[in-house]
């Protein structure tokens, strides 16, 4: 019996042509399904873009409609040089005077010279914290111990005294004369001052020789000099006096620090004022959130006449609505006040529902600060007459919630979504069962008709020879 090595070689027929075709015209609700597929897919990445720009616009429209979105303001100085101004939060517009009679300063010592590379002596450096009065010292708290090697180099003493932590840090100074420690609190104040006491182990705690000669204490005459002692910053605000150990007043005046630079001969003028840059910037990324959206929106539900197409979601009711809600929201007006809508200080909604900033008009808005606010930030206890920032932030998280309409849309399609690629899974099931039913029903045919040639072949041979 003869075999079939490829389908149509038996009986003529290109049988993977005719499966092919067949299979092709299973294979139409596949791709139907497929292109269905990809446009829900394109329509839920839209509907991310937009469920983003919503609560964009919202967290624009909430920051104009609280209180902390105005408070921002700028401080400036007369006299930067000499007194500085930085503003934070708590700080309320006004004006005040800082005269400055001395600045903070850290003591400093210097101990005598010393060969250049030598030995300083062995034994041990007691540094304490305190404050001098009168020539008298007081500790405040325990003393450091710092134990000086027999050989060590006033490098090295340098070195043990700042890896020690003891709040006093220390340099070599070198020169023609030799090498000098310079030693310095950490920190400004009077009460940030130190004292620095000998256990020398050439038995003498006082003399100008071996470890005592960089000792700085009271009565001491053959140790380190005083260079500079520690003093407060001495200043008045307003007229007031104030001393303070950092020439940084942090916590003088609410939200203001004042960095102390130079003493005054005449009073620097401090204006704390409203900062109108910042309230145009948080106005303009309102404007922007807003015409994000509202692009994208116009975008996806139009038709284009010029192009003969349609956008995305034209026809969406969803989107649709959504874009004229957000109009809407957009146009409302307060009931009462000197400003009732976005309109009046010069934010203009234009044809195609774009907004447009008239800086002339948002200025003159802007010179009036509490109207201006008021439009956004007034609280009636009902978010569809509260202040336009309130009333927005409201219109958005209602889209966003569990239950909004730009939650439940993406949830539609994503169902959709999954019902379509489970039918996409039963019909390629079918279409890969009809394709093994066809292979089979052909290949049988192909095996009948093989045979049934060879049948005739024979006959035909047999015929011939019963002719000769």
């Amino acid at each position: 019996m003869a075999t079939i090595s490829s389908a149509g070689i038996g009986s003529g027929i290109n049988v993977e042509s005719v499966v092919s075709q067949l299979v092709s015209l299973e294979k139409k609700p596949l791709e139907s399904l497929q292109s269905l597929a990809s446009s829900m897919q394109t329509k839920l990445s839209i509907y991310g873009t937009i469920k983003s720009q919503i609560s964009a616009l919202g967290d624009a429209a909430a920051k104009l409609g609280t209180d902390s979105g105005w408070s921002a303001v700028t401080g400036t100085s007369s006299n930067a040089a000499a007194v500085a101004v930085t503003t934070g939060t708590g700080a309320a517009p006004g004006n005040f005077t800082v005269s400055v009679q001395q600045l903070a300063k850290a003591q400093a010592t210097a101990s005598a010279a010393v060969t250049t590379g030598a030995a300083v002596g062995g034994g041990t450096l007691s540094i304490d914290l305190g404050q001098w009065s009168g020539g008298s010292f007081t500790a405040s708290g325990t003393a450091t111990q710092v134990t000086i090697d027999a050989a060590d180099t006033l490098s090295q003493v340098a070195a043990k005294i700042n890896d020690a932590k003891s709040g006093v840090t220390a340099t070599v100074l070198k020169d023609a004369s030799g090498e000098r420690l310079l030693l310095r609190s950490s920190a400004t104040g009077e009460a940030q001052g130190f004292r620095v006491q000998a256990t020398d182990d050439d038995g003498n705690n006082t003399d100008a020789s071996g470890l005592s000669r960089l000792a700085y204490d009271s009565g001491l005459t053959n140790g380190a000099t005083l260079t500079q002692a520690g003093q407060n910053a001495n200043a008045t605000i307003n007229g007031v006096a104030i001393s303070s150990a950092s020439n940084d007043l942090k916590d003088s005046l609410a939200g203001v620090q004042l960095k102390l630079q130079q003493v005054t001969t005449s009073a620097v003028e401090i204006t704390i004022a409203q900062d109108t840059e910042s309230l145009r910037k948080n106005l303009q990324a309102f404007v922007d959130a807003y015409n994000a959206i509202n692009s994208t929106l116009s975008n996806a539900t139009k038709y284009d006449e010029t192009s003969k197409t349609a956008g995305l979601l034209q026809g969406d009711s969803t989107a649709v609505g959504l874009l004229n809600s957000l109009r809407g929201v957009m146009r409302s007006a307060l009931d009462s006040g000197t400003y009732q809508r976005l309109n009046d200080i010069g934010l203009e909604m234009k044809t195609g529902g774009a907004l447009s900033v008239d800086n002339a008009r948002l200025n003159d808005a802007m010179a009036k600060p509490d109207a201006l606010k008021a439009l956004f930030t007034t609280n009636t206890g009902d978010n569809t007459t509260s202040g336009l920032g309130l009333r927005i932030k409201a219109f958005t998280d209602g889209l966003l919630d569990t239950a909004g309409t730009v939650t439940n849309k993406q949830a539609a399609l994503k169902k959709m979504i999954d019902r379509n690629g489970d039918e996409q899974d039963r019909v390629s099931d079918r279409i890969s069962r009809t394709e093994t039913r066809l292979r089979n029903m052909y290949t049988a045919l192909d095996t009948r008709m093989a045979q049934l040639n060879s049948l005739s072949a024979y006959v035909s041979q047999q015929v011939a020879t019963w002719n000769k």
